[in-house]
């Protein structure tokens, strides 16, 4: 027999955006971190020493946060979302508070992947919550508001990166973070109230060891394949043997027990798979034009690195824009179908304008399309996340987000390590074919030559970097052009579901149910 259950009156207008700038500080601490750090390890670097391993301090902290992203979103399922919010800010904050203590290289990556276990679940957490207090039709007044946290990010942090690296000190990277997720526990802890989740429950120990295990190798696989190891190696094989062995086992543990990780009774339903692959084919266009065109803008056309932010702010825009307007359209009409199919539409002409790219491309032109790529992602990102979390129950709602986001940053990884070797492959080919094996020494270390190094080259070697480099951008957005093209195939098969409604106030039952309550009040 269920306790009796009690419920409060929806929250104000005040209260609620008082909330949702809580969340919103979570989401922004995730983002703000990678693009701080971008401008400050070149000084951590030469302070620490360690200059092999540097790249850890990123891998540890992506890989990290994309094995804890899941088992988050399991745990806000089972024992209430507020709580495991709360939970993996705190993480985050410890991780920041060590990281700025670190001596030595090797304490900075162990202390980074405690940032990232911290950060799986400041993202998945915020958009659970917002999706369980905002029904469907009402969400789109406020995911302008979140999609905004990505150009402050993408622009803000590496200035404010540089700004704290040449005035204050690296360690102030990570503990400006501080004082913001205080801020963030206060103003969810003070006014957010969820129902209890007070059934029993056992976690699943096997399924959460072996995802790890899965994750983490293909996520390895994907950041050392042609550029620590060749993709024939037998590290990258067996990494590869590993991932298939993990995962394969992780199907058959989530199979057999009681509250699975990740039910994969949820790729049963059509709308809730598709949006799966949707979100894993933004997440390779987003990434991937993320990681080189700044490349390309600096080398190519002489921008500025200080400027670095800037140079993809014209994408950020495009995508604030498209978002808020799919937002408020879907809230307006209730329809949503429509959205992917043109976001994916509109991202094939963007990467396919990209193709055109060459060594007279002015910056007024590569920034009209990369508007254009913005644009697509904007109709695609806030979208998927609504259809995946339309698709499921509310019991299943913390992990229907969290299988989004993790599908998008998997394919990030995936994009980047494909279109990166082909870029690579690209620039080593044009300095081979220009210079013989003198041009292979040249890129042996992948073509990362600084602007500063390439402006000191002479005229002939220069030249035939420059010509692998334009190479190398027309070729991965070739690529990502069929990709999406592909992506713009499966959009078609998303069918149109009435929109449900998960709003709550705070209530507490025997098994956890929470009782739906009426829209969030004006």
């Amino acid at each position: 027999m269920s306790a009796p259950s009690t419920t409060t009156a929806p929250l104000t207008k005040r209260k609620q955006y008082t909330v949702f700038a809580g969340l919103m500080i979570g989401i922004l601490l995730a983002m703000l971190d990678n693009m701080i750090l971008g401008t400050a390890l070149p000084t951590i670097v030469g302070d620490l020493g360690g200059l092999n391993h540097f790249a850890w301090v990123v891998t540890a902290y992506t890989l990290a946060s994309a094995v804890s992203t899941p088992i988050w979103g399991k745990l806000s399922d089972l024992y209430g979302r507020k709580s495991m919010f709360m939970a993996s800010i705190v993480l985050f904050l410890i991780g920041s508070a060590l990281a700025g203590t670190s001596g030595s290289m090797t304490e900075l990556i162990v202390y980074r992947a405690v940032q990232g276990l911290g950060a799986g679940g400041l993202m998945v957490g915020a958009m659970a919550i917002m999706a369980e207090m905002v029904p469907p039709r009402e969400r789109g007044k406020v995911q302008g508001m979140f999609a905004a946290i990505m150009p402050v990010a993408m622009v803000g942090g590496p200035f404010l990166g540089g700004f704290i690296t040449d005035y204050l000190d690296w360690r102030w990277a990570f503990y400006v973070n501080l004082p913001l997720g205080i801020a963030a526990l206060l103003v969810v802890g003070a006014t957010l109230h969820m129902p209890k989740r007070t059934r029993k429950a056992v976690i699943d120990y096997w399924g959460a060891g072996l995802l790890t295990v899965g994750i983490s190798s293909l996520v390895l696989l994907a950041t050392w394949g042609g550029t620590e190891y060749a993709w024939d190696s037998w590290q990258i094989i067996g990494l590869g043997v590993l991932t298939v062995t993990a995962l394969a086992a992780f199907a058959w543990v989530e199979n057999r027990v009681a509250e699975p990780i990740l039910p994969l009774r949820l790729f049963r339903i059509r709308n809730f798979s598709l949006a799966s692959a949707l979100a894993f084919v933004s997440g390779f266009a987003m990434f991937g034009a993320v990681s080189f065109l700044p490349q390309y803008q600096q080398i190519v056309q002489g921008a500025s690195a200080t400027n670095s932010g800037l140079l993809l702010l014209p994408m950020m825009a495009g995508l604030l824009v498209c978002s808020t307007l799919a937002g408020q359209l879907t809230s307006r009409t209730g329809h949503y179908r429509t959205f992917p199919i043109i976001g994916m539409g509109v991202m094939a002409v963007g990467t396919l304008l990209l193709t055109q790219l060459d060594l007279t491309t002015s910056s007024f032109t590569s920034s009209m399309y990369i508007i254009v790529i913005g644009a697509g992602l904007g109709l695609l990102m806030g979208t998927t996340n609504l259809i995946a979390q339309n698709s499921v129950e509310l019991r299943d709602l913390g992990v229907a987000t969290s299988t989004a986001t993790f599908a998008r940053n998997i394919g990030g990884s995936l994009g980047v390590a494909v279109l990166g070797s082909i870029f690579t492959s690209r620039i080593t080919d044009s300095m081979t074919g220009a210079l013989g094996s003198a041009g292979s020494r040249l890129t042996s270390a992948g073509g990362q030559l600084s602007p500063d190094m390439i402006e000191g080259l002479p005229a002939p070697v220069r030249d035939a970097y420059l010509g692998g480099m334009v190479s190398g951008i027309q070729s991965i957005f070739v690529v990502a052009t069929v990709f999406i093209a592909i992506g713009f195939v499966v959009s078609w098969f998303v069918k149109s579901e009435p929109l449900r409604d998960f709003t709550v106030a705070s209530s507490s039952t025997e098994d956890g149910a929470a009782k739906p309550v009426p829209a969030l009040a004006d």
